[in-house]
């Protein structure tokens, strides 16, 4: 394996500096720490081509300053890390818990290949390249520890980094089950010919029945859904959105129609498939468009076989869209939204329409029980 050492990342995605397009991941950056892990080799096999560049710590190319995240987008480069601390985190405030108590999220994952211009991870990281942590087996022990903790325990994460909770042992998950996202910051279904972490965290789940996963994607790779087992204790979370929404914001993304083809054959391969109407966004004429979007689904899936699904307006933390009105103004961020406990969401007179024509068509084809709002207003 050839690797050039570098104690300065190169600047060709520098603000206002002239990019040479190329095709995601021509660029690999590689932790030293990282060479060892069997994951690293593997993906570094997958992409023989690209240029390696070794570093010492991945925030020396993804935090540093003067970066532009959307440019950045147009040619990805790949970091490959290993974190030094649990990659597990208590669920935020403005995503769905789904009812579960003890709900938390993973990140081992940071960023995503897709390039939706309402997309949080804008704000959020000050790079548009992705990192990989290739030490998952460091979050599995963090999830064991969680299994083992009890429901009495006021701050899970604390008592794992202390090493207080309990190690699991046979058939104890069971007894204190959580709720774990772990595609929130990144698409793994996307990713997954290349890291194949969709693999490992099914057959993790196989092994920890007091787990539940949600596995969400904008994806339509429906030879990887072939390519899995189908545990109990995953639900594969389907992002749709309107096809001129689609064509206008989510770059790269699959169309509604390949979407729904790969939430039919989940369907068929016995997934549990949520079905998520999040983020909605008042685009021009947002009735019409949404309510021909649910005509389109209703004739497409088996809804009667639908888990269950999931309705939510755009909604975005002030810092966050700071950021983005700062790197891509465009219709989406610079809107003139309402703030309220520094979350930006829309006016009651925008939202509260496209979120009852959500609720009233759903609930025609599914038990009200089964519709799941982020502020549960209607």
């Amino acid at each position: 394996m050839s690797l050039t050492r570098s104690d300065s990342p190169a600047s060709a995605d520098r603000e206002g500096s002239s990019v040479a397009y190329r095709k995601p991941f021509s660029v690999i950056y590689v932790e030293e720490a990282a060479l060892t892990y069997p994951r690293a080799q593997r993906i570094l096999s997958r992409l023989p081509d690209a240029e390696r560049i070794l570093i010492r710590d991945y925030r020396d190319v993804f935090n540093r300053a003067h970066q532009n995240p959307v440019l950045q987008k147009k040619a990805q480069a790949l970091i490959l890390a290993v974190s030094d601390r649990p990659r597990v985190y208590e669920g935020a405030p403005v995503c769905q818990d789904f009812d579960n108590d003890r709900f938390f999220y993973s990140s081992d994952v940071m960023n995503c290949v897709f390039d939706c211009e309402y997309c949080y991870l804008q704000g959020m990281y000050p790079s548009g390249n992705i990192v990989v942590f290739v030490n998952l087996e460091a979050t599995f022990a963090t999830l064991d520890r969680l299994l083992c903790a009890g429901p009495e325990e006021t701050d899970l994460l604390s008592a794992v980094d202390s090493g207080s909770a309990p190690q699991i042992r046979d058939g104890s998950d069971t007894e204190n089950p959580l709720y774990v996202c772990i595609s929130y910051d990144t698409d793994l279904f996307a990713l997954e010919p290349l890291l194949g972490y969709v693999a490992d965290w099914t057959g993790y789940a196989e092994a920890h029945p007091g787990l539940t996963l949600e596995l969400r994607t904008k994806s339509a790779a429906r030879s990887v859904l072939r390519s899995l087992p189908v545990p109990e204790n995953i639900i594969l979370a389907v992002t749709l959105s309107p096809d001129p929404v689609i064509r206008a914001m989510e770059h790269r993304t699959p169309s509604l129609s390949a979407r729904l083809e790969f939430a039919a054959e989940a369907i068929s391969l016995g997934w549990k498939v949520r079905l998520c109407f999040d983020p909605m966004i008042a685009v021009h004429d947002a009735q019409t468009v949404y309510d021909a979007m649910f005509d389109t689904v209703f004739d497409t899936l088996p809804m009667d076989r639908i888990h269950d699904v999931s309705v939510g307006l755009f909604r975005i933390s002030r810092e966050y869209l700071k950021e983005m009105r700062r790197h891509r103004p465009c219709a989406v961020t610079c809107y003139p939204y309402e703030l309220t406990d520094g979350v930006y969401h829309y006016p009651a007179e925008t939202g509260e329409p496209l979120t009852k024509l959500a609720v009233n068509r759903l609930s025609e084809v599914l038990p009200r029980e089964r519709i799941f709002l982020w502020d549960d207003a209607t």
